[in-house]
């Protein structure tokens, strides 16, 4: 299913979701993480905050819908973000790590992992890691499916 079908069959459900949502597939993962997300395993998500600035993104913002893929672009769930905040990487909590629901669920894993995947992707842009770098944090709830059709 397309991520357009997917946000279509939300919106003839909930039409006060509006018209905005984003499709995105999670970095290193994506079929894992998309299969954690629908399953409500994973509930938060972090990123590296240099990155919006480089591209002149916008900050995710509470309210707001996306769509998640798998690695072939097809549409998995829809979440809406519930809260976002950003800290240095070196301060993200072990309730973070847990809420991203990767691994052991340890800030330990946590760490090791996004700071391996943070030093690529910024590698990529001409940036290098910092532990003191800022990281966005993003937690969320699945609307659709519906648990139910789980």
């Amino acid at each position: 299913m397309t991520h357009q079908e997917l946000w279509a069959a939300y919106q003839a459900a909930h039409p006060e979701a509006g018209e905005d949502c984003e499709a995105w597939a999670y970095g290193g993962d994506p079929d894992g993480l998309a299969e954690l997300t629908r399953t409500g395993v994973k509930t938060a998500t972090a990123s590296a905050g240099p990155l919006y600035e480089l591209e002149g993104e916008p900050l995710p913002e509470a309210g707001e819908y996306s769509v998640i893929l798998d690695s072939r672009d097809e549409a998995v769930c829809v979440v809406r973000t519930t809260r976002v905040y950003t800290v240095p990487f070196n301060q993200v909590s072990a309730e973070q790590a847990r809420k991203e629901g990767e691994g052991d669920h340890s800030l330990a894993y946590w760490r090791r992992v996004h700071e391996d995947f943070f030093r690529a992707e910024l590698a990529e842009a001409g940036l290098e890691f910092s532990p003191t770098m800022p990281v966005v944090c993003e937690e969320f709830e699945v609307v659709w499916p519906p648990v139910e059709s789980f």
